[in-house]
């Protein structure tokens, strides 16, 4: 397991979706219609049978259950906790329609999985040594997920990651509320515990490792290295101590101890699931008084409903169309200048004003990393993302790529959908060399 220190921050948040006992896992399984041609299956990007792992709640056929969910996902213990639920596989599920709550999948999800990481079922074996080698670049949920499934067909993997450590956001950058670090560090050790999947760490590529090496020594490459640096705001002041991006302050927070005695005013910039995230933490780890400043309604956030739900039950304000165009302090942080913005996103003369703020945390995206293959002549990227068609390949002959460098920036369940489905095309490439 990944060295996580137990003094952190993360440490004083609780569940907040409290696991399942086994009575209340089979009184919920026991409510599913089984639907033939499930939706809930559908909304699933990683495919699992949905209706069939929680009938084998119901028939006390846990081991089994936990099979069907590990053969579609091998990070379904994870994808449990983080998924939005409310607009996958929960959201689709008939008994909506119906006016009956929904059949609660991600919570019997955590159930079959939680049941055997503790009893130590373990489902899949190394398949028999092909003779080929594929190289993955990233150490995320695309990577794990394809490694994993490569080694089931044989081959042989090496994991290439910038980092210390293999894990991605998962294990750096999802909510506390949903999954904690150490807990996201025994789920790598799973994966890896198939064997054979060799990893190399503090190695960044293109820089330190070319592609053209990568090529000589693979007969096959997977491209997963996720996003970019947090992006930064244009703000007069923006560069004062206690403005931090969004990415880097979760990470402080998951895998340290952060010190926010001293702040009593904290704001956080942007409205993605990210900035969702963030208010919630902040409000969580005991901020008096915290806002979402987002440039424009509330109603067309791209964060989800549900979240921002949730943060203004906890405290958080909003600030709509709404702008920070200064920070000011002596040292640091200590006010932040916002505008009022017009429907169409413009300044409004005269709406300038001060507000106190101890901390402000910027979420307004990642920079994307798809411009890192230029050495690969037939990788199109565009606007920073890889292009790739419905098997994950890329133009390049050999070279495939998925997760977040390659969608955008999505859900870690897409991340997962994209490895998977990247080694099956892989294999099948191989197979043809």
């Amino acid at each position: 397991m990944a060295d996580i220190p137990a003094d952190r921050s993360e440490a004083s948040f609780e569940d907040f979706k409290p696991a399942y006992t086994k009575a209340q896992a089979v009184v919920e399984a026991n409510r599913c219609l089984y639907c033939y041609d499930a939706p809930c299956v559908k909304a699933c990007p990683t495919s699992i049978d949905i209706p069939e792992f929680i009938r084998k709640i119901a028939t006390d056929n846990v081991r089994g259950s936990a099979r069907t969910i590990l053969e579609s996902n091998i990070l379904g213990m994870s994808c449990a906790r983080v998924c939005p639920v409310e607009v996958l596989c929960v959201g689709d599920c008939v008994y909506n329609e119906l006016g009956v709550p929904p059949i609660q999948i991600g919570k019997l999800q955590r159930f079959s999985t939680d049941e055997a990481y503790a009893a130590g079922w373990r489902f899949h074996e190394a398949g028999s040594d092909t003779g080929k080698s594929v190289g993955l670049v990233g150490g995320g949920p695309a990577s794990l997920a394809c490694a994993h499934r490569l080694r089931r067909f044989g081959h042989r993997v090496t994991i290439y990651e910038k980092r210390d450590q293999i894990g991605g956001l998962n294990l750096t950058g999802v909510a506390p509320y949903k999954i904690k670090a150490d807990r996201a560090a025994e789920e790598i050790d799973y994966v890896m515990a198939i064997g054979g999947i060799d990893v190399v760490t503090g190695v960044s590529v293109p820089g330190d490792l070319s592609w053209d090496e990568l090529r000589k020594r693979h007969d096959a490459l997977f491209v997963g290295f996720g996003l970019g640096p947090d992006s930064i705001l244009s703000a007069a002041g923006g560069d004062l101590p206690g403005i931090v991006g969004a990415v880097d302050w979760i990470e402080q927070m998951k895998l340290g101890r952060l010190d926010l005695s001293a702040v009593r005013s904290a704001m956080v910039v942007g409205g993605g699931n990210t900035a969702l995230d963030v208010v919630r933490e902040l409000r969580g780890l005991g901020v008096p008084e915290v806002a979402l400043v987002y440039r424009g309604d509330e109603a067309v956030m791209s964060g989800y409903a549900h979240e921002w739900a949730a943060a203004k039950e906890e405290g958080v304000r909003g600030l709509f169309r709404t702008l920070p165009v200064a920070f000011s302090g002596d040292g640091k942080v200590e006010r932040a200048r916002l505008v009022r913005m017009d429907e169409h996103k413009r300044p409004i003369d005269g709406s300038e004003h001060e507000v106190p703020c101890d901390l402000a945390i910027v979420a307004v995206g990642q920079s994307k990393l798809g411009e890192l293959c230029a050495g690969l002549a037939g990788v199109k990227v565009e606007k920073g993302r890889i292009l790739v068609g419905p098997d994950q390949a890329t133009g390049e002959p050999g070279v495939y790529a998925g997760g977040d460098c390659a969608n955008g920036g999505t859900e870690v369940v897409n991340a997962v959908a994209e490895g998977r489905d990247a080694a099956v095309s892989i294999d099948a490439w191989l197979g043809r060399t």
